[in-house]
């Protein structure tokens, strides 16, 4: 990726990342950082989390990636886990090994069970690289590759009911690809009522809901899945990132029987050699086991308010920070100025923490702490950011 390279170099951001351990990464050069992007969450739970870690070594011992053809216990106890860690009636598992192809599958299993075309997004969606869900996200992200189709992938602006209810009047949609909370645009909390007021309105015109939980599940938003913070249960529900624990691609489409009822017409519809690797199906078991804790809930709750409160603060002392958007470990710090994240995502680096901005929206910074993250990780990467913005502010004297 030459042009990334040459982007990151333009910013001041040389980053070649080399050890990494917990919520810390070091460059090559042994530059500590302190690590507020997580790569969208992959290491929710750290880096080289060591039960995670052990899981991976076990599983090495025994297993290999399998053969997709036939069953598999690590595939068989993972499917079992998720369908009861999941809301509602999600039965099916299909693994694959990323988000991308996650949701790419997701909008053939709607078309399938649906028999319809359509697909309503947001505007501010972005649901990864494949050609579906690249056309399912902004149009501009898939034009490159010719894969945008406005006709078929239609988008909603983001809290609009209105819109949304317009969008599916001609009762001719297969679904909506929903993020719980759109990551790439800067993680806009929905209006209380805007995501049960969509489930509804996909009940009243046979739509099917899936829910985009790449970058908001696993306990981020302080129940396991964001959308159980407004009490949705999804027809689809799509799974990736932290899944891996960091250590091995995986992800995974869940669905109702009724949706998934391809899976039992046609086997064959869909294959992928190293979807469901054993191994990676094992990482992801401890993965789950590891973030069900209450401990680990628990502590991911009390990070949360912990910085909560601290940006409370530095929000009253710095005009630089406009406002913060929050909810639980899922963060949008809003600045001032079209690339005031930018400019503090910089700055930020220096003083020894990495945090991406918004792709979607370079005003707005991700703020993305992972689950297990002590008091004194909280404010140390306070005290950081406290010094960023001073100096954002005092270069712009």
């Amino acid at each position: 990726m030459p042009s990334r390279v040459e982007t990151w170099s333009r910013l001041g951001i040389p980053l070649i990342i080399g050890r990494r351990e917990g919520y810390r990464l070091w460059d090559l050069d042994g530059q500590e950082l302190l690590d507020l992007h997580l790569n969208g969450g992959t290491y929710n739970l750290g880096h080289r989390h060591p039960e995670v870690l052990e899981a991976l070594e076990q599983a090495l011992t025994e297993l290999d990636v399998g053969n997709h053809h036939f069953p598999s216990e690590a595939r068989a106890d993972l499917a079992e886990t998720l369908a009861h860690m999941t809301p509602g009636d999600l039965h099916y598992s299909v693994f694959v090994p990323s988000g991308s192809e996650a949701n790419d599958l997701a909008i053939r299993a709607a078309r399938f069970a649906t028999g319809r075309r359509k697909v309503v997004a947001l505007d501010a969606g972005f649901h990864g690289g494949t050609a579906l869900a690249s056309a399912a996200g902004r149009d501009d992200s898939a034009r490159l590759f010719h894969s945008a189709n406005p006709r078929e992938f239609v988008k909603v602006p983001f809290d609009d009911l209105d819109a949304m209810e317009k969008a599916l009047s001609g009762d001719d949609v297969a679904c909506v690809l929903m993020e719980t909370i759109p990551a790439t645009y800067g993680f806009p909390i929905p209006s209380d009522a805007y995501l049960p007021g969509v489930k509804t309105l996909c009940e009243r015109h046979g739509t099917l809901y899936v829910a985009d939980e790449v970058q908001t599940g696993l306990g981020r938003t302080g129940t396991f899945w964001g959308v159980e913070q407004w009490g949705i249960e999804p027809d689809l529900l799509v799974t990736g990132k932290g899944l891996s624990g960091g250590l091995y691609p995986i992800s995974a489409l869940l669905m109702t029987k009724r949706v998934g009822a391809w899976l039992e017409k046609e086997g064959w519809a869909y294959v992928s050699t190293f979807g469901g690797a054993e191994i990676g199906c094992r990482v992801a078991q401890r993965v789950l086991e590891v973030t069900a804790r209450p401990e680990s809930m628990e502590t991911g709750r009390r990070a949360a308010k912990r910085l909560g409160a601290g940006l409370a603060r530095l929000r009253e002392q710095h005009p630089f920070l406009r406002g913060v958007r929050q909810r639980g470990l899922v963060m949008g710090l809003q600045l001032d100025g079209s690339l005031g994240a930018v400019q503090l995502s910089r700055a930020l680096y220096r003083r020894g923490v990495w945090a991406m901005f918004a792709g979607f929206d370079l005003s707005v910074l991700q703020w993305k702490p992972g689950l297990l993250v002590d008091d004194a990780y909280c404010d140390d990467v306070l005290e950081r950011l406290d010094a960023a913005l001073g100096d954002v502010e005092g270069a712009s004297a």
